[in-house]
């Protein structure tokens, strides 16, 4: 079915377009600093919100078009994303979060100090496979700075 024709679909394509945009955006604030309060607040705040609007009504025509399946065993969680209303929500869902940690990471990473051009991979990382972005920023700021993960003031263990 096209997407002219077809609301859900046209949900879905607006929402990885506005996707792909915020993550353009997010990557120019590593390099641009003028471009990063607004940025970060465009890509950890407002797009994120947009998202949970766009969740919220993919969700509802979900649930009114009698969508089934649940959250109780992986056959019901695929009977559920085999309605595309219920698919396009958790997709949004994902484009929600995954920009939203991706914000963290590179507020994170300037705060910290962290080479940009180190940072940069962890981004696309996440914007493909969030949580394998997650797990090597995690990793790069641990390696380069040890002790980011010492409160301050607290003494180091080691």
């Amino acid at each position: 079915m096209s997407t002219a024709t077809d609301p859900i679909a046209a949900l879905f394509a607006a929402a990885n377009a506005v996707a792909l945009a915020g993550w353009l955006l997010l990557a120019g604030t590593l390099f641009l600093p003028r471009l990063r309060s607004s940025g970060w607040r465009v890509t950890g705040l407002v797009l994120p919100a947009v998202f949970a609007v766009a969740y919220v009504v993919a969700l509802v025509a979900a649930l009114r078009g009698g969508a089934a399946g649940g959250f109780d065993s992986i056959g019901a969680v695929r009977a559920l994303f085999a309605d595309d209303r219920a698919l396009t929500a958790g997709w949004v869902h994902y484009l929600a979060f995954d920009l939203f940690v991706g914000t963290w990471i590179a507020r994170e990473g300037v705060r910290s100090g962290l080479p940009r051009l180190l940072v940069l991979p962890c981004l696309a990382l996440t914007f493909l496979v969030g949580p394998v972005g997650l797990l090597a920023f995690l990793g790069l700021r641990a390696a380069v700075r040890p002790h980011a993960f010492t409160a301050p003031g607290a003494e180091s263990v080691a």
